[in-house]
């Protein structure tokens, strides 16, 4: 099974690699909020994730569903604009092969967002908050089954998912743009379904600040492969039992566009000062 994930990673990239020529150096994952941000970069190249043999295709309505290569200033930028999830019903596998394929095409850094729920009752709905760890123990591990060894060990190290020194990078960003920032752990879900009240008492109680359906198995992989990782979420909305309110997508897509400008601004300025690292 190990070298079969490998051999369609390997067809993937190689797919991929004939229709579009551009080494980057880092890996954006755009999630709610920020969908339209590739728009606005100097765009080399895109590629549909429908053109690349094999791959997952996301089904969730406000993704598009394809890579963008270009600038971010002067750096060279690889985004995923439209993720996949896992409550797709596609195997793990599928859901991290986009980071192992961003990696293999030459991506250093891997910027993971999203829009999270917020647990903590410091939080609100439109913070944004740097992730500064997570807990992935109720999805699956992507690690599961054969090491892919031509990636990473058998057995990697977490102590340091989120690199500390691009941690440092976003807060100093942040500050010198006077944008407020939260810091806070990440737990995901499986999902779709949102958390019952009882499974965010325990999440708060486990630790977490945030939760969401993505990004834990993400980062998991980009590690795995010696990839710097750094993430920040948009809170949409405190979660439930939080507040007397009911939680609806179409909430959270609200609260991530309103806090999209914002965002936006502070995933451009960390990108460029990564750039000079």
């Amino acid at each position: 099974m190990g070298n079969q994930i490998y051999e369609k990673l390997l067809k993937c990239y190689e797919n991929a690699k004939a229709k579009v020529d551009f080494q980057p150096k880092v890996a954006l994952v755009l999630g709610s909020g920020l969908g339209d941000y590739a728009d606005h970069i100097r765009v080399v190249s895109t590629l549909s994730y429908r053109d690349i043999e094999g791959f997952p295709v996301s089904t969730i309505a406000g993704h598009k569903g394809r890579f963008v290569f270009g600038y971010v200033g002067e750096v060279p930028v690889v985004i995923m604009q439209g993720r996949v999830h896992y409550y797709e019903g596609y195997a793990m596998q599928d859901v991290v092969l986009p980071i192992r394929l961003m990696k293999l095409m030459g991506a250093e850094v891997l910027f993971v967002t999203n829009a999270a729920g917020g647990v903590n009752y410091d939080f609100h709905a439109g913070d944004l908050m740097m992730i500064t760890d997570q807990i992935s123990s109720f999805v699956p591990s992507p690690l599961i089954g054969a090491n892919l060894d031509e990636l990473g060990v058998r057995f990697p190290d977490m102590s340091h998912i989120y690199d500390v020194q691009l941690q440092n990078v976003i807060e100093q960003t942040a500050a010198r743009l006077e944008i407020p920032i939260q810091k806070g752990v990440y737990l995901q879900f499986t999902g779709p379904a949102y958390e019952s009240p009882a499974e965010i008492r325990m999440s708060r109680t486990l630790g977490a600040d945030a939760v969401g359906m993505s990004t834990t198995c993400e980062t998991i992989v980009a590690n795995h492969m010696g990839m710097r990782v750094c993430g920040i979420s948009c809170i949409s909305n405190l979660a439930c039992g939080m507040t007397e309110q009911p939680l609806s997508h179409k909430e959270v897509q609200e609260a991530a566009d309103k806090a999209a400008s914002l965002f936006q601004k502070l995933v451009t300025e960390t990108i460029m000062e990564i750039g000079k690292l």
